[in-house]
């Protein structure tokens, strides 16, 4: 079995352990640091309390909010325009995937120069990058642990998956009690999200040993937390073990890659501005189901009926559940089906996928 893992990041986990940031920075020699962070985040005052930590352990910071929630080319440009002449030595990305991804795509850009354009790929960054810390509060993308930024062209609305060794985080810091205050619709299509990671990571073509590991491990906690944390309520210990659950995800992908969940969801987003938590939770049965011939029952270890419980789930987090309801005119989807059939993530699929497939899919969905 051929196999090179090397997990680059330190995981630091459980309740209350936010309050470590300022130390764990220190460690890093972060001292002149990057904070970048959604608006959200700063209104729910995480900006402000990420500031005094860093402040308590001597770092200043300098906090960057102007993006949005699917990172583009232009705001990653806006970013690096912000902390080039700060002198900044050091990143944190404090939020959701959209924080995360934007911190390391700043951090390209201000360590080796150019437009994400450049480093769409993997390992294409020639120069060090900055030291820096992933700090979500959400439960969803796993973004902390991974090696990429998932970056949207400004002009195209293509999602480039940019990665290098060198933007993985030093340490992911996974404190539950920052999600808590997520409202309902972030909880539903973070949370989601992280589900079809574990369930599309377990059958890829890519996948090993190690990742499926990580993928049965994050579906166990995924899928036994789920219905608590989507009823908004603060169970502590649900929403721990749907964050670790993320996170594992997270290195599932980072060592097997994804599938035709997210190809095919992919283009709604571009096209239609779907939220691509909500795109997701439109594609990951009928993938599941078009998949099941050639993945010799692997599905049944996760579940018994692995599509009616996805299908539970969607409907526990309130995500709609046809095509047609978020108005995609079925005239639309042989365009679709060409967009989802170049995705990146669509190659490492068990079961090939074209452009007939695609359309397959989403006629099942629509």
């Amino acid at each position: 079995m051929d196999l090179d893992f090397h997990p680059r990041t330190r995981v630091v986990s459980g309740a209350g352990r936010f309050e470590k940031l300022g130390t764990l920075a220190r460690e890093l020699g972060f001292k002149r640091c990057l904070l970048v962070s959604d608006h959200g985040v700063r209104k729910a005052g995480y900006v402000a309390a990420a500031a005094r930590l860093l402040e308590q352990a001597g770092i200043e910071s300098f906090p960057f909010h102007d993006f949005g929630e699917n990172p583009d080319t232009r705001m990653i440009e806006a970013g690096r325009a912000f902390a080039a002449p700060l002198g900044v030595d050091s990143i944190l990305g404090l939020g959701g995937g959209s924080s995360l991804d934007c911190a390391k795509g700043i951090n390209f850009l201000l360590t080796n120069g150019g437009t994400m354009e450049d480093y769409w790929g993997h390992n294409r960054a020639t120069r060090p990058m900055l030291a820096s810390m992933g700090v979500p509060t959400t439960a969803g993308t796993g973004s902390e642990a991974q090696t990429y930024a998932l970056i949207s062209n400004a002009e195209t609305h293509v999602k480039m998956a940019c990665g290098d060794d060198k933007a993985a985080f030093r340490i992911a810091l996974l404190d539950p009690v920052l999600c808590l205050t997520a409202p309902q619709a972030v909880r539903a299509n973070a949370g989601y999200d992280a589900v079809s990671h574990a369930v599309e990571t377990w059958v890829t073509s890519k996948g090993n040993a190690v990742s499926r590991a990580f993928s049965r491990e994050a579906w166990h906690l995924l899928s036994g937390a789920f219905a608590s944390v989507m009823t908004g309520g603060f169970d502590l210990e649900a929403m721990n073990r749907m964050l670790l659950g993320s996170h594992l995800a997270g290195m599932a992908i980072e060592n097997s890659m994804l599938g035709a969940a997210h190809a095919c969801a992919n283009p709604l987003t571009a096209r239609y501005g779907t939220v691509h938590g909500t795109a997701i939770g439109l594609m990951l049965r009928h993938v599941v189901e078009w998949n099941q011939d050639v993945v010799n029952g692997a599905y049944r270890e996760l579940d018994a009926n692995l599509p009616a419980r996805l299908e539970e789930m969607a409907q526990q987090a309130g995500l709609p559940r046809r095509l047609r309801e978020i108005e995609v005119p079925q005239q639309d989807l042989p365009e679709l089906a060409e967009a989802a059939a170049k995705q990146w993530t669509g190659q490492f699929n068990p079961r090939p996928l074209d452009a007939a497939g695609a359309l397959e899919i989403y006629r099942c969905a629509w």
